[in-house]
């Protein structure tokens, strides 16, 4: 099941709003084949796990980390693949939370005469499809807060060394979300603009908070596709901008409405990079923070005392719990991740 998952990880930031899945057929003790479901639109896991082994899955043990699908989409149920291949057993990580599957899949392969055995490493499972869980369950996008931090404690607006880079851990962040959400003031400062470096990366929604009315912000030399994905909120009238770049005129710019057009889009992952003038994330952060609209939440420590700190950002008053934090070293920097209770 963990080799299940690792597969299903070359498909990163590429399956939305879909799952990331990875299948694997063993028998006599032996990985006879192994396949992932590799974008929205293209056939599923065990299709391609199926086809790799052939007619050897035939007695083998298909181990998937979601519950196979037992209806007709854009591609045919895997149950049938599955039965059609004459597999004795069916190993599922776990049930998937989607109404028109959640445990059908289970119950066709077990009429069939498979055996089936679910919740193999069921958290790993969940962990790597938590948006899409999220998304299913609530309706809503899931939602990631990240910050940088000094080791005295102030917000920085800069990220450590290399974490921009391919192997970055930023860079690798962004390529899990389908949007982010910065400030103006992250552009015009050239402090940052989110593109993963990660080979065949599907780059996030740009989306870009503005209340100065500043006609000079400055989106890097994009191609037209890239330009595409670039939206500009702003609460005051703006002068003409780049070719391409999407501009829209609110008045008064929420977390909800942002999320639900994210939402609209078939987007499930948003994540709310606080780079950039704090006055842009006032009343998103206290919206967020009271209508519990934030999942996730990742700090990286960067190894110096001060840097750039943006010294009027506080979380006095929005207080919550975090749970089943994590840390590692990335670039140098710790990297500090949890969920919100």
């Amino acid at each position: 099941m963990r080799r299940c998952v690792g597969v299903a990880r070359k498909a990163i930031g590429c399956t939305s709003p879909n799952p990331m899945v990875g299948c694997v057929i063993v028998r006599d003790g032996k990985i006879i084949g192994e396949g992932f479901h590799p974008k929205a639109g293209q056939p599923h896991a065990e299709v391609f796990a199926l086809r790799d082994a052939g007619d050897l899955a035939e007695n083998g043990i298909a181990y998937v980390s979601l519950e196979p699908c037992n209806h007709y989409g854009r591609t045919p149920p895997c149950t049938e693949a599955l039965i059609k291949s004459k597999v004795k057993k069916v190993v599922v990580g776990m049930v998937d939370p989607n109404p028109i599957v959640a445990s059908a899949g289970v119950k066709r392969l077990q009429d069939a005469g498979i055996e089936v055995i679910v919740g193999v490493e069921e958290e790993l499972c969940k962990k790597l499809n938590e948006a899409y869980i999220h998304q299913m369950l609530t309706g809503k996008p899931f939602v990631t807060l990240r910050y940088s931090l000094s080791l005295g404690g102030n917000l920085l607006n800069q990220l450590g060394e290399n974490a921009m880079e391919r192997g970055g851990y930023y860079s690798k962040l962004l390529q899990e979300y389908d949007a982010v959400i910065l400030s103006s003031t992250a552009l015009a400062n050239k402090l940052v603009f989110p593109v993963s470096s990660e080979l065949g990366a599907n780059q996030p929604l740009t989306i870009v908070l503005s209340k100065s009315a500043n006609s000079l912000i400055q989106i890097p030399d994009l191609t037209t596709d890239a330009a595409s994905k670039v939206i500009i909120i702003t609460e005051k009238e703006l002068g003409n901008g780049q070719e391409g770049v999407q501009r829209t005129l609110s008045d008064k710019m929420t977390l909800a409405e942002i999320l639900e057009h994210c939402k609209r889009k078939g987007l499930c992952s948003v994540l709310l990079d606080l780079m950039g003038d704090y006055v842009d994330f006032e009343d998103i952060l206290k919206e967020g923070f009271d209508k519990d609209l934030f999942q996730k939440v990742v700090v990286e420590v960067l190894p110096i005392w001060d840097g750039s700190a943006v010294k009027t950002l506080s979380f006095a008053n929005m207080k919550t719990r975090v749970k089943n934090l994590t840390s590692r070293i990335s670039g140098g920097s710790l990297i500090v991740e949890g969920y919100f209770c």
